[in-house]
């Protein structure tokens, strides 16, 4: 789909100064963030309230999914003091909330499980009240490496199924749903003191049904928090949107979700995974009391 986005769709004006700013510091910290690399539409909004979401295990993912603009190729070797330094910029940004993520390490034995162990636990060590929300590859269906993450007792563990099953093949070849909602469900079904979260993007061709399919599915395996955002082509190498969705639709999409009892929902044009994501925790607390 070419021309121009439609106005619901123009994120905030970026500031440029404040924008330079925050990414000279964490990258004189040596520390890399998702905003950056996936070239998210809200990157100027996020960082102008200095936040940011931590994407550690290097900038360079095993996987070549088409929407997807992290770079792919053969991985860096692991930094033993990357979980230090986020820890430390998420001090220095003074994040009430830390979401870390990764690109995906398939050559990692473990998929990369244990540097988000030792990542949480390093933001627990300097960062006791802070919740930490981590956004996790599918570790090629190794759910020892999954146990090793849900051990380290983040307050959230999310990891996206990106589009319905039907698009898999041309949105993300190398991922399997199937092994994605067991993931889910061996999440969900860890701890009650764990949130599985999943989130996903419209505007690829699916069918409304196909939608609703996909929510009764993570609803099915215990998901409770959901993010529907809107696929935007991050470049012109990348699969082209099939459409853009109204944000009536996306209204509706939030109302059928809470009708299928999921707790917390996100949905909207820019939403993205991370996005406004201590907020969304927050909500669930409330609701919970």
């Amino acid at each position: 789909m070419s021309g121009r986005l439609p106005p619901w769709l123009i994120p905030r004006a970026r500031k440029r100064p404040e924008l330079e700013r925050l990414g000279r510091k964490l990258a004189d910290m040596g520390v890399r963030t998702v905003c950056q690399s996936a070239r998210c539409p809200n990157l100027g909004e996020c960082f102008g309230r200095g936040i940011a979401t931590f994407m550690i295990l290097g900038d360079v993912c095993t996987r070549n999914c088409r929407f997807c603009a992290v770079t792919h190729g053969r991985p860096t070797a692991i930094d033993s003091e990357e979980p230090r330094r986020v820890a430390e910029a998420a001090a220095m940004l003074g994040l009430q909330h830390v979401v870390v993520t990764s690109v995906t390490r398939d050559d990692l034995p473990d998929g990369g499980a244990s540097r988000f162990a030792a990542t949480i636990t390093s933001l627990r060590d300097l960062l006791p009240r802070t919740t930490v929300e981590v956004l996790v590859p599918d570790f090629g269906g190794n759910w020892a490496a999954l146990r090793t993450v849900l051990q380290a007792r983040p307050e959230v563990l999310n990891h996206n199924v990106e589009t319905v099953p039907r698009l898999y093949p041309q949105v993300r070849p190398e991922a399997d749903f199937a092994r994605s909602l067991g993931l889910l469900q061996r999440a969900s079904g860890e701890s009650r003191h764990i949130m599985a979260k999943s989130g996903f993007m419209v505007g690829l061709g699916e069918t409304a049904e196909e939608v609703l399919d996909l929510l009764h599915s993570l609803r099915d395996v215990g998901v409770n928090a959901v993010t529907v955002g809107q696929y935007l082509q991050p470049t012109r190498r990348h699969l082209a949107a099939a459409e853009y969705v109204p944000p009536n639709t996306f209204e509706r999409y939030a109302e059928e979700a809470r009708d299928m009892g999921f707790e917390r929902v996100l949905s909207g044009p820019l939403v993205r995974s991370s996005y406004h994501a201590g907020e969304l925790v927050e909500l669930g607390a409330a609701r919970a009391e």
